[in-house]
Protein backbone atom coordinates (compact mmCIF):
# COMPACT_ATOMS: atom_id res chain seq x y z
CA UNK A 1 0.00 0.00 0.00
CA UNK A 2 1.00 3.39 -1.04
CA UNK A 3 1.68 5.93 1.92
CA UNK A 4 -1.05 8.75 1.31
CA UNK A 5 0.97 12.45 1.23
CA UNK A 6 -0.64 15.77 2.51
CA UNK A 7 0.37 18.94 0.58
CA UNK A 8 0.65 21.50 2.94
CA UNK A 9 -2.09 24.55 2.39
CA UNK A 10 -0.98 27.49 0.27
CA UNK A 11 -0.55 30.35 2.46
CA UNK A 12 -0.42 34.26 1.95
CA UNK A 13 0.86 36.55 4.58
CA UNK A 14 -1.13 40.02 4.30
CA UNK A 15 1.79 42.68 5.18
CA UNK A 16 0.05 46.48 5.57
CA UNK A 17 2.78 49.02 4.79
CA UNK A 18 3.50 52.59 5.23
CA UNK A 19 7.24 53.76 5.57
CA UNK A 20 8.34 50.42 6.89
CA UNK A 21 11.07 50.42 4.48
CA UNK A 22 13.51 50.13 7.53
CA UNK A 23 11.75 47.10 8.84
CA UNK A 24 11.12 44.98 5.70
CA UNK A 25 14.40 43.01 6.08
CA UNK A 26 13.34 41.55 9.24
CA UNK A 27 10.16 40.70 8.79
CA UNK A 28 9.97 39.22 5.18
CA UNK A 29 13.41 37.07 6.22
CA UNK A 30 11.20 35.79 8.80
CA UNK A 31 8.06 34.60 6.60
CA UNK A 32 7.83 30.18 6.61
CA UNK A 33 9.39 28.72 3.22
CA UNK A 34 6.83 27.95 1.10
CA UNK A 35 4.28 30.91 2.04
CA UNK A 36 3.89 34.01 -0.01
CA UNK A 37 4.50 37.49 1.51
CA UNK A 38 2.08 40.19 -0.19
CA UNK A 39 3.50 43.51 1.09
CA UNK A 40 0.40 46.11 0.87
CA UNK A 41 1.62 49.58 0.29
CA UNK A 42 -0.54 52.26 1.78
CA UNK A 43 1.06 55.26 -0.05
CA UNK A 44 4.87 54.93 1.57
CA UNK A 45 7.27 57.59 0.60
CA UNK A 46 10.31 55.88 1.80
CA UNK A 47 10.55 53.32 -1.17
CA UNK A 48 8.89 50.38 0.61
CA UNK A 49 7.71 48.63 -1.95
CA UNK A 50 10.91 48.72 -3.92
CA UNK A 51 12.47 46.92 -0.94
CA UNK A 52 9.71 44.81 -0.80
CA UNK A 53 9.81 43.38 -4.58
CA UNK A 54 14.08 43.55 -4.08
CA UNK A 55 13.28 40.90 -1.05
CA UNK A 56 11.23 38.70 -3.02
CA UNK A 57 7.75 39.91 -2.11
CA UNK A 58 4.54 40.25 -4.37
CA UNK A 59 3.79 44.02 -3.76
CA UNK A 60 0.08 45.27 -3.72
CA UNK A 61 -0.39 48.82 -4.01
CA UNK A 62 -3.63 50.14 -1.99
CA UNK A 63 -4.58 54.70 -2.79
CA UNK A 64 -7.23 54.28 -0.19
CA UNK A 65 -4.90 55.29 3.67
CA UNK A 66 -6.27 52.84 6.20
CA UNK A 67 -5.23 49.91 8.14
CA UNK A 68 -8.11 47.84 7.40
CA UNK A 69 -7.99 49.52 3.23
CA UNK A 70 -4.58 47.72 3.04
CA UNK A 71 -5.29 44.50 4.52
CA UNK A 72 -8.45 44.01 2.63
CA UNK A 73 -6.15 45.07 -0.27
CA UNK A 74 -4.12 41.94 0.20
CA UNK A 75 -6.98 40.20 1.18
CA UNK A 76 -8.47 40.15 -2.49
CA UNK A 77 -5.28 40.13 -3.96
CA UNK A 78 -4.71 36.52 -2.22
CA UNK A 79 -5.09 33.55 -3.91
CA UNK A 80 -4.27 30.71 -1.41
CA UNK A 81 -6.42 28.70 0.81
CA UNK A 82 -5.16 30.09 4.00
CA UNK A 83 -4.65 33.88 4.78
CA UNK A 84 -2.64 35.64 7.78
CA UNK A 85 -2.04 38.77 8.80
CA UNK A 86 0.56 40.55 10.52
CA UNK A 87 2.39 43.89 11.07
CA UNK A 88 5.00 44.96 9.21
CA UNK A 89 6.92 46.96 11.68
CA UNK A 90 8.61 44.14 13.05
CA UNK A 91 6.97 44.12 16.58
CA UNK A 92 5.65 40.41 15.54
CA UNK A 93 7.37 37.19 14.23
CA UNK A 94 5.43 35.97 10.96
CA UNK A 95 7.24 32.71 11.96
CA UNK A 96 5.05 32.84 14.92
CA UNK A 97 2.08 31.85 12.27
CA UNK A 98 3.31 28.60 11.48
CA UNK A 99 0.76 26.84 14.15
CA UNK A 100 -2.17 29.24 13.33
CA UNK A 101 -2.21 27.84 9.92
CA UNK A 102 -1.52 24.25 11.33
CA UNK A 103 -4.75 24.90 13.11
CA UNK A 104 -6.57 26.12 10.79
CA UNK A 105 -5.84 23.40 8.00
CA UNK A 106 -6.82 20.59 10.69
CA UNK A 107 -10.26 22.05 11.21
CA UNK A 108 -9.73 22.77 14.95
CA UNK A 109 -10.54 26.62 14.50
CA UNK A 110 -11.62 29.24 11.75
CA UNK A 111 -9.67 32.38 13.15
CA UNK A 112 -6.05 31.99 14.97
CA UNK A 113 -5.51 35.23 16.57
CA UNK A 114 -1.82 36.08 18.64
CA UNK A 115 -1.67 37.23 22.10
CA UNK A 116 0.66 39.65 22.22
CA UNK A 117 2.82 39.27 25.39
CA UNK A 118 5.37 42.35 25.59
CA UNK A 119 9.31 41.69 25.47
CA UNK A 120 11.98 44.32 25.95
CA UNK A 121 10.85 47.76 27.35
CA UNK A 122 8.59 50.31 25.13
CA UNK A 123 7.13 47.20 23.20
CA UNK A 124 3.82 47.87 24.31
CA UNK A 125 2.98 51.85 25.58
CA UNK A 126 0.57 51.71 28.89
CA UNK A 127 -1.96 53.63 26.52
CA UNK A 128 -2.31 51.50 23.66
CA UNK A 129 -2.51 48.55 26.38
CA UNK A 130 -5.32 50.08 28.50
CA UNK A 131 -6.78 50.99 25.12
CA UNK A 132 -6.88 47.33 24.06
CA UNK A 133 -7.79 45.98 27.22
CA UNK A 134 -11.22 47.92 27.43
CA UNK A 135 -12.32 46.59 23.97
CA UNK A 136 -11.55 43.25 24.83
CA UNK A 137 -13.56 43.76 28.04
CA UNK A 138 -16.66 45.60 25.47
CA UNK A 139 -15.94 42.68 22.81
CA UNK A 140 -16.78 40.48 25.68
CA UNK A 141 -20.42 41.76 26.34
CA UNK A 142 -20.90 42.14 22.93
CA UNK A 143 -20.09 38.36 21.98
CA UNK A 144 -19.21 36.68 24.73
CA UNK A 145 -16.00 35.70 23.86
CA UNK A 146 -13.31 35.59 26.17
CA UNK A 147 -10.54 36.96 24.34
CA UNK A 148 -7.37 38.57 25.97
CA UNK A 149 -6.34 40.95 22.75
CA UNK A 150 -7.41 42.13 19.53
CA UNK A 151 -3.96 41.97 17.82
CA UNK A 152 -3.15 41.85 14.11
CA UNK A 153 -1.75 38.57 13.59
CA UNK A 154 -4.22 36.77 12.77
CA UNK A 155 -5.21 33.52 10.33
CA UNK A 156 -8.67 31.91 8.29
CA UNK A 157 -9.57 30.37 5.22
CA UNK A 158 -9.33 33.14 2.73
CA UNK A 159 -13.60 32.24 1.05
CA UNK A 160 -14.79 32.38 4.24
CA UNK A 161 -13.29 35.80 5.53
CA UNK A 162 -14.10 37.27 2.00
CA UNK A 163 -17.50 35.51 2.90
CA UNK A 164 -18.08 37.99 6.01
CA UNK A 165 -18.11 41.03 3.79
CA UNK A 166 -16.04 43.21 5.74
CA UNK A 167 -16.89 47.06 5.51
CA UNK A 168 -14.50 48.89 7.84
CA UNK A 169 -11.25 50.56 5.86
CA UNK A 170 -9.61 52.37 9.10
CA UNK A 171 -8.52 50.87 12.65
CA UNK A 172 -11.66 48.87 12.91
CA UNK A 173 -11.17 46.40 10.71
CA UNK A 174 -9.46 43.66 13.30
CA UNK A 175 -12.23 43.77 15.45
CA UNK A 176 -14.92 43.67 13.02
CA UNK A 177 -13.08 40.38 11.41
CA UNK A 178 -13.58 39.05 14.85
CA UNK A 179 -17.29 40.66 15.59
CA UNK A 180 -18.75 38.97 12.26
CA UNK A 181 -16.59 35.74 12.88
CA UNK A 182 -18.54 35.28 16.05
CA UNK A 183 -22.08 36.46 14.74
CA UNK A 184 -21.28 33.95 12.47
CA UNK A 185 -20.38 31.14 14.56
CA UNK A 186 -16.52 30.44 13.94
CA UNK A 187 -14.42 29.12 16.41
CA UNK A 188 -11.33 31.27 17.72
CA UNK A 189 -8.53 30.41 19.63
CA UNK A 190 -6.04 32.75 20.55
CA UNK A 191 -2.37 31.79 21.06
CA UNK A 192 0.42 34.02 22.64
CA UNK A 193 2.82 35.76 20.64
CA UNK A 194 5.99 37.87 21.52
CA UNK A 195 5.11 41.60 20.92
CA UNK A 196 8.66 43.40 20.46
CA UNK A 197 9.32 47.06 20.16
CA UNK A 198 8.63 48.43 16.88
CA UNK A 199 11.12 49.61 14.01
CA UNK A 200 10.15 53.08 13.55
CA UNK A 201 6.86 55.07 14.80
CA UNK A 202 3.49 53.49 14.93
CA UNK A 203 0.71 54.93 12.80
CA UNK A 204 -1.51 54.00 14.74
CA UNK A 205 -1.03 53.63 18.58
CA UNK A 206 2.23 55.50 18.58
CA UNK A 207 0.49 58.24 20.52
CA UNK A 208 -2.58 58.79 22.86
CA UNK A 209 -4.47 60.96 19.77
CA UNK A 210 -3.98 57.78 18.00
CA UNK A 211 -4.70 55.28 20.19
CA UNK A 212 -8.62 57.31 20.88
CA UNK A 213 -8.61 57.76 17.44
CA UNK A 214 -8.29 53.66 16.93
CA UNK A 215 -10.72 53.08 20.14
CA UNK A 216 -13.15 55.36 18.53
CA UNK A 217 -12.78 53.55 15.38
CA UNK A 218 -13.54 49.80 16.91
CA UNK A 219 -16.46 51.55 19.52
CA UNK A 220 -18.26 51.87 16.06
CA UNK A 221 -17.59 48.56 14.88
CA UNK A 222 -18.99 46.95 18.63
CA UNK A 223 -22.15 49.26 17.52
CA UNK A 224 -23.26 47.58 14.62
CA UNK A 225 -26.52 45.86 15.15
CA UNK A 226 -26.14 41.89 15.46
CA UNK A 227 -27.20 39.68 12.65
CA UNK A 228 -30.88 38.24 12.88
CA UNK A 229 -29.16 34.78 11.83
CA UNK A 230 -25.98 33.62 11.78
CA UNK A 231 -23.98 34.15 8.30
CA UNK A 232 -22.42 30.98 6.84
CA UNK A 233 -19.10 30.12 7.30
Amino acid sequence: MRAVTTRPPAVDVVLPCLNEAEALPWVLERIPPGWRALVVDNGSTDGSAATARALGATVVHEERRGFGAACHAGLRASDADIVCFCDCDASLDPGRLVPFVREIDRGAADLVLGRRRPSGRGAWPAHARAGNLALARMLRRRTGLRLHDLGPLRAARREALLGLGLTDRRSGYPLQMVVRAADSGWRITEHDVPYLPRTGASKVTGTWRGTWHAVRDMSRVLAEARPCEGGAR
